[in-house]
């Protein structure tokens, strides 16, 4: 079997055709822990911890890697949904008010929380940082955005399919990708953005409904935040 498509109706009510390589193998799982909090979201390595939020609680958690508990809370403006580890701060995607809309904040332990910046249409979520440069993806328009220091789009890069977590490592973007319903169906993509138009390549299948993506330097994370579990797998090559 080559491959067969999966057809899904998308926010304005049409019609997607998504492509499903049945070739691709199957992420390899590194471990798997219970969260230590509950509906998992934002995820990210910083260095020496993970950080994570909690979308029900509201709440964001430094983590302990090695010993699998909650070292520090911090209490932000809003709902996290996505966080990346920037020079010497985080960045965060975060919902607020009654229509969850989402706003790019800056943290430091000294300074707290301070807003930078609005999403495009009140709509964003999760976050990437090549070093220089913030990306933020957007679910429904299948893009990530790359700005500048001022909250300026300075790139579109189209993803061809919904995005639930990117991260870069060694100049690349890596990116969950697929279509949530009915039957939440991702898969793990690499793409090269020094490339003008980059091409997406699918990797492995992601067998859960992954939400978030960062990378520890060995092995990438995600959560599966229906079954409060954050799960380790191999790079895929």
């Amino acid at each position: 079997m080559g491959s067969r498509k999966n057809k899904v109706e998308n926010r304005a009510g049409t019609t997607d055709v998504v492509e499903r390589d049945m070739k691709l193998p199957t992420i390899k799982e590194r471990k798997r822990f219970r969260s230590p909090t509950v509906t998992p979201q934002a995820l990210e390595w910083d260095g020496s911890v993970l950080w994570m939020s909690s979308r029900d609680l509201g709440t964001l958690f430094k983590i302990d890697i090695n010993d699998w508990k909650a070292v520090e809370e911090i209490d932000p403006p809003g709902i996290v949904w996505a966080a990346v580890a920037t020079n010497g701060a985080m960045h965060f995607t975060i919902g607020k008010g009654l229509n969850d809309d989402r706003y790019v904040y800056r943290y430091d332990s000294q300074n707290g929380f301070t807003k930078l910046f609005t999403c495009p249409d009140f709509t964003g979520s999760y976050l990437s940082y090549d070093g220089e440069n913030l990306y933020l993806s957007q679910w429904y328009e299948k893009r990530i955005l790359k700005y500048d220091d001022q909250g300026n789009i300075l790139r579109e890069i189209d993803i061809g399919a919904e995005i639930c977590g990117h991260t870069f490592v060694d100049g690349m973007i890596y990116v969950l990708r697929g279509v949530e319903k009915p039957n939440e169906d991702w898969r793990i993509a690499r793409l090269d953005p020094r490339e003008e138009t980059p091409k997406v390549t699918d990797l492995a299948v992601v067998p859960f409904a992954s939400r978030s993506l960062t990378f520890d330097g060995e092995d990438f994370w995600s959560n599966h935040r229906a079954a409060n579990t954050t799960i380790s797998f191999v790079r895929p090559d």
